[in-house]
C-alpha cells in the first residue's frame, strides 16, 4: 500500500487579513504538496481559521458583532486570498466547528483518564467593574522585564519576553481601564512534565525537527518542563469544558486540533476516508507533517506532540520550519507600511512573481526572508521573465510563426539532442532539492537549465538560419521546445499557473516528476503541432512594485511616524532630508562604492574589461558586517574567482547563488581581510542596503559587456 501523507500550515487567526508574511508559509507548503503530487504521492494538504481566545472577542465586541459574526467574515476573505494566491488546501475548515468540538472533547477525556490532568488554584488578575478574569490580552500594564509601557499579559511586544499577566506592572483592565484586584481560580492542567523523557526521545529522532531548534528547546528540560494550563475562565469565546462549570478550554489545546477536525470534514465529504482516525490513529501508518514558523516551536514540538501521545493518537512525523519575513530588511510593522495584507499584493501583482521570489530565497532552514522589493524586481525580470520567459517566447514563436507550429523528429545526435540530455540528467537534482525543502537549490539548477538552452538558441541563430535551412532551424527549435516542456514540469510546483500556460502554448499534456522518472529525448510527441505561444509574464515595473507599498518610484518605506510627540504633549514636526541624489552606477568592493570624480578620456574607460558572471557560491566574511565572499563564474578556463564585495547591507550570501552580475575582470588583485579579491561587481544605488546588482542579461558567464 502507497504511503499516505497528511501535509498541514499552521492554522491563521480569525482575526486580521492574510499578509505577506503568513504568505511564506502557505506558500512553501503549497510547492511541497505540489512538488509530492508530481511525484505521484498520496498526498493531502488541510488547514484551517484559528477561531477562539481572548483577541477574537475582543475585535467582535469592537465591530458591534459576534464572535462567530466576526470570525466568519475572516474565513470568507482567508480562502480567496489563499486561492488566489495559487495556495490549493484539499479541505479549510474552522476551529468553531462540531468536528472540532468533538475531538476536543475526546482528546480531554482521554487525557483525563489516564489521569494527566490536574486542577490547581490560580491567582489571577480580576476586573471588579467588568466582573471578569483578565488572562492575556484582556490587561494591559507596563512590561516586567524591558519596562515598555501598553503591553498585554502575555508577552511584551517590544522585547518578546513572555511573562504571567500578574507580573506586569501597573495593570489595567483592558475593557475598561480599571486597576485589577487578584483573585484566586481553580484551573486545569495537563502534566507535561511528565513526559519529558518521551519528548527527549522525539526530539532526537532523525527527521523529526531541524537540530538547532531541537537544541535550543533543549533550555526548556533544562529548567524542568512546566505543566501547560488548559482552561480559561468565562466568559471567553471557545468550547465549553465538559463536567465544569463556567471553563473553557484555552485557545491553543483546541487550535491544533483544527487539524484532525479538518481530516474529519474532509473524510465525511469525500468518502476518501471513514473518519480522520484513519490518519491520526497512533498506528494508522500514515506521515503527518506540520509546517510552521519558528514562533510557535514549543507548541508543537512539545506540547502537541505530548497531548497527542497520551490520548493514544498519530504524533506528528515531522515539522518543518520556517523563519519570518522582512521587508526592504525591516521587521514587518503597521506603522511603517509593511504589514502588507496579501490582497493589496494581488489588486497589484501576478502571484507567479511571489512564489518564485519565495522559492528563489528559501532553504531548509530557519532564517527569515527579506523581501527587498528592488532584488524582486530584478530577480523575478531577471531569471523568470527574461530567463525562462524569454526562452520559451523565442523558441515557439519562431515555430509557430514562419515554420508553421510544426515539430521536427526527434535526432540521433548533435548539439541539440546533447543539450536536452544534459539537462535532463539535472532532473534529480532539482528533485532532491526540492524533497529537502532547498528551494533556493531547485531555482537554481532550474535558471541553469534555461540559461543553457538560451546559449543554445543564441549560438544556433535559427531566426537567421530559418530562411536559409528551415528543417535545420525546425530541429533546433523543437530540441529548445523540449527544454521548455521540462521546465515546465520543474516549475509547476512553483509557479503552477506559468507552467499551465507553458504546457498549453506546447500543446501538450502536463509534464510530472513521476513520468520523468524514465523520461528520454525526445520528451514532446513531436508528430503533434504546438499550440499559440504568448509571452508568459510581463516584466515587472519599479511603480508597479512599489505601488504593493504605496510607494513612489525609487521611493523607500516612510518612517515609523510623521511626527513624534514631546514631552509637552504638542506634537514635533520631524525635519525632512533634503533629497538624495539620484543613484549611481558603481563598482562594490570592500565596503563600499565611489563617488562620481573628475571626467576622463575614453582611452581610460576602454582599459576597464567587464564580463559577465554567475555567483557560485556566497558567504559573509568574518568580523566584517559589509563583505561578502564570492565565487564567481567569468567564463574562465582557470575557474571561478574569488570576489569581496560591499554589498552585504543589501543581500543576504543565499539571495545572491545563481544571480548573473557584471564584473570588472582587469581589475589588479586585493587582499580585504586576509581574502585575495579579483575583481569588482557593479551595483547601483546611494549604497549600504539600498543597492542593486546590474544584469547583464541571460549571456553565457564571460561574456562582453559594453
Amino acid at each position: 500500500m502507497a504511503e499516505r501523507i497528511l501535509v498541514t500550515s499552521a492554522l491563521p487567526y480569525a482575526n486580521g487579513p492574510i499578509h505577506l508574511g503568513h504568505a511564506v508559509e502557505y506558500i512553501q507548503t503549497d510547492i511541497y504538496v505540489r512538488f509530492l503530487r508530481s511525484c505521484g504521492k498520496d498526498v493531502v494538504y488541510f488547514c484551517a481559521d484559528d477561531t477562539h481566545g481572548t483577541p477574537i472577542e475582543l475585535n467582535a465586541a469592537k465591530h458591534g458583532l459576534k464572535p462567530e459574526e466576526f470570525i466568519a467574515r475572516f474565513q470568507d476573505e482567508h480562502q480567496k486570498d489563499f486561492h488566489d494566491l495559487d495556495v490549493r488546501f484539499d479541505s479549510f475548515h474552522s476551529t468553531n466547528s462540531p468536528e472540532n468540538r468533538h475531538y476536543a472533547e475526546l482528546i480531554y477525556g482521554r487525557l483525563k483518564e489516564k489521569g494527566d490532568i490536574e486542577r490547581k488554584d490560580v491567582e489571577q488578575a480580576y476586573c471588579e467593574k467588568d466582573r471578569r478574569f483578565l488572562p492575556d490580552r484582556f490587561i494591559k500594564g507596563t512590561c516586567p522585564n524591558c519596562k515598555s509601557p501598553d503591553q498585554y499579559g502575555d508577552v511584551c511586544e517590544k522585547c518578546g519576553k513572555a511573562y504571567s499577566p500578574t507580573d506586569l506592572i501597573e495593570p489595567r483592565c483592558a475593557l475598561c481601564g480599571t486597576p485589577p484586584v487578584r483573585k484566586s481560580s481553580a484551573h486545569l492542567f495537563f502534566k507535561l512534565s511528565k513526559h519529558a523523557d518521551f519528548l527527549q526521545a522525539l526530539l532526537r529522532k532523525p527527521g523529526f525537527l531541524h537540530p538547532g531548534l531541537a537544541t535550543q528547546l533543549q533550555g526548556f528540560f533544562e529548567k524542568g518542563l512546566a505543566d501547560w494550563d488548559i482552561s480559561r475562565d468565562g466568559p471567553y469565546f471557545g468550547f465549553a469544558i465538559p463536567g465544569e462549570t463556567d471553563k473553557y478550554f484555552y485557545v491553543w489545546l483546541d487550535a491544533p486540533i483544527g487539524y484532525i477536525a479538518t481530516t474529519e470534514k474532509w473524510a465525511k465529504e469525500t468518502g476518501k476516508a471513514k473518519s480522520a482516525l484513519d490518519y491520526w490513529e497512533k498506528d494508522s501508518g500514515a506521515r503527518i507533517v506540520h509546517f510552521i514558523g519558528k514562533d510557535i516551536v514549543y507548541f508543537h514540538a512539545l506540547f502537541w506532540p505530548a497531548v497527542l501521545d497520551v490520548a493514544g493518537l498519530h504524533v506528528p512525523s515531522e515539522i518543518k520550519v520556517h523563519g519570518h519575513l522582512t521587508v526592504n530588511g525591516e521587521k514587518m510593522s503597521k506603522s511603517r507600511g509593511t504589514m502588507i495584507p496579501v490582497r493589496d499584493y494581488l489588486n497589484q501583482l501576478d502571484p507567479s512573481y511571489l512564489r518564485y521570489f519565495y522559492a528563489a530565497n528559501l532553504g531548509a532552514g530557519v532564517e527569515d526572508l527579506d523581501l527587498n522589493l528592488k532584488d524582486f524586481r530584478l530577480r523575478v525580470n531577471g531569471e523568470l521573465v527574461n530567463n525562462v520567459g524569454n526562452l520559451a517566447n523565442r523558441a515557439l514563436s519562431l515555430l509557430a510563426g514562419p515554420l508553421g507550429g510544426k515539430l521536427a523528429p526527434g535526432r540521433a545526435e548533435g548539439p541539440g539532442r546533447a543539450l536536452v540530455e544534459s539537462v535532463l540528467a539535472r532532473v534529480g537534482e532539482v528533485r532532491e532539492a526540492f524533497e529537502k525543502l532547498e528551494y533556493r537549490n531547485a531555482i537554481r539548477v532550474i535558471t541553469d537549465i534555461a540559461s543553457a538552452a538560451n546559449a543554445f538558441v543564441q549560438a544556433q541563430a535559427p531566426w537567421a538560419l530559418v530562411k536559409k535551412d528551415a528543417e535545420a532551424a525546425r530541429a533546433d527549435l523543437s530540441d529548445a521546445a523540449d527544454v521548455v516542456y521540462l521546465l515546465g514540469a520543474l516549475l509547476a510546483p512553483v509557479t503552477p499557473r506559468l507552467s499551465e500556460k507553458l504546457f498549453a502554448q506546447l500543446g501538450a499534456s502536463p509534464l510530472t516528476f513521476q513520468a520523468l522518472e524514465g523520461a528520454k529525448y525526445p520528451l514532446l510527441d513531436r508528430s503533434r503541432p504546438i499550440g499559440t505561444p504568448e509571452p508568459l509574464l510581463p516584466r515587472l515595473e519599479e511603480e508597479r512594485v512599489n505601488a504593493i507599498l504605496s510607494l513612489p518610484a525609487g521611493g523607500a518605506p516612510a518612517p515609523a511616524a510623521e511626527a513624534k510627540k514631546a514631552e509637552g504633549g504638542k506634537e514635533k514636526k520631524v525635519e525632512k532630508k533634503p533629497a538624495e541624489a539620484a543613484p549611481v552606477t558603481q563598482a562594490t568592493e570592500g565596503a563600499g562604492a565611489g563617488e562620481a570624480s573628475a571626467e576622463i578620456e575614453y582611452a581610460d574607460f576602454a582599459k576597464v574589461v567587464l564580463k559577465s558572471g554567475k555567483v557560485l557560491a556566497a558567504e559573509k566574511v568574518p568580523k566584517a558586517d559589509k563583505l561578502l565572499k564570492l565565487t564567481v563564474d567569468v567564463g574562465e578556463a582557470t575557474g571561478p574567482r574569488t570576489i569581496v564585495s560591499g554589498i552585504a547591507e543589501a543581500f543576504a550570501p543565499e539571495s545572491l547563488v545563481g544571480r548573473n552580475v557584471v564584473v570588472v575582470a582587469n581589475l589588479k588583485p586585493r587582499s580585504l581581510k586576509g581574502i585575495s579579491s579579483r575583481g569588482m561587481l557593479l551595483t547601483a544605488g546611494p549604497g549600504g542596503k539600498d543597492l542593486s546588482l546590474l544584469d547583464p542579461g541571460n549571456v553565457p558567464p564571460g561574456s562582453d559587456v559594453k
